[in-house]
């Protein structure tokens, strides 16, 4: 006879769904026909498939330890990709989570012929056995484009990522970003409310409903400008895919640097001139209730050193509340903020929040 005690992290879930992860090498249809011959017991009484397990929750499952186990059948894992750790600047961390800035040109997972080198790999490598509890790996809670650097919030367990699926879900998160676009804004202040197309729609789904457009809001503030581009901190009021870069391009001022949305000769005059070799977007701050104590908690990344020298490259004059990577060695993840220093949120860049739309 197996027992499993459901411990926090598996609280929530569907019993059919952790006997399936549990027990990985079992068919799904003789998991369920143990279920349905009593075989399997939730504090002693007739379990359902369907239903969710709580903190505590003592499972037993009659059955040869070995054969429901299978592991004379497991296959060994494959080595996990090659990472550098120097590449990881840790800003937050805690039990539950793992906030991390993000270096510009990584891809958060793999994914269109991306096999490696990802955010995932680098947060499971410096977690090393804590990576994974209870069947859950630590992973993304919500996505930055590639070439964007700054804050990102990886979730240590599995309570920690429901959790923020519901924060990111309902927009309860403050995000703001840096960003340099192309011009000068007329208005110092505005909102771009402006619908976009839904980005994973199928050519056939737009054959057969049209265009499914999805509102999008951006908030933004202009910190300083000159005839040629304006460097501005913005918000989002939704998470829609590229929003920042497309509604930019979509009021005539694309993002300096973009290679997707923005304006190709002016990128390459940029690099030339500039040296910027990359997208000029920087996840400065987020702000979100924390899952364990669901008390705000203020993140923030500093702007990186590249993207301050091209501002002045740039002829723009950087605003002093702005702060700037240490140009020295990056901290090693060995520095990482723990829970219970001092807040981080004291030692953030700190940027203006954006004022209403006239």
């Amino acid at each position: 006879m197996l027992q499993f005690r459901i411990s926090e992290d598996d609280g929530g879930l569907r019993l059919d769904k952790f006997l399936r992860r549990t027990l990985p090498t079992v068919p799904a249809s003789h998991v369920f026909k143990m279920i349905r011959v009593k075989k399997v017991k939730v504090n002693g009484k007739r379990a359902q498939p369907e239903q969710h397990l709580v903190k505590d929750d003592l499972v037993t499952i009659r059955g040869d330890d070995q054969q429901l186990r299978g592991a004379d059948r497991e296959k060994a894992k494959p080595p996990p990709p090659p990472v550098d750790l120097n590449d990881l600047v840790v800003l937050f961390e805690d039990d539950f989570v793992l906030v991390i800035d993000k270096p510009s040109g990584m891809a958060v997972h793999t994914g269109s012929g991306i096999t490696g080198g990802t955010v995932v790999d680098l947060v499971r490598a410096y977690l090393g056995e804590q990576a994974e509890r209870n069947g859950f790996g630590a992973s993304p809670a919500h996505r930055l484009d590639r070439e964007t650097s700054g804050v990102l919030v990886v979730a240590k367990r599995r309570p920690a990522m429901v959790h923020f699926t519901h924060v990111f879900t309902r927009h309860l998160a403050k995000k703001q970003y840096l960003v340099l676009v192309k011009g000068k804004l007329e208005q110092k202040t505005g909102l771009i409310d402006l619908p976009l197309p839904e980005h994973q729609q199928t050519a056939e789904n737009r054959a057969k409903r049209g265009v499914n457009m999805q509102e999008a809001r951006t908030r933004y503030q202009v910190l300083t400008q000159n005839a040629e581009c304006a460097f501005v901190s913005c918000t989002i009021e939704t998470g829609r895919t590229h929003q920042i870069r497309r509604h930019f391009a979509a009021i005539g001022h694309p993002v300096v640097g973009d290679s997707k949305h923005g304006d190709f000769p002016f990128n390459r005059e940029v690099k030339a001139r500039w040296g910027l070799n990359r997208l000029f977007l920087h996840a400065a701050t987020l702000d979100f209730p924390h899952p364990k104590t669901q008390q705000r908690t203020k993140v923030a990344a500093a702007l990186p050193v590249t993207l301050a020298e091209v501002l002045t490259r740039a002829g723009l004059e950087r605003p002093p509340q702005v702060q700037v990577a240490n140009a020295g060695p990056a901290p090693k993840a060995g520095q990482a903020a723990k829970a219970g220093q001092a807040s981080h949120a004291a030692k953030a860049p700190r940027v203006p929040r954006e004022t209403e739309a006239p």
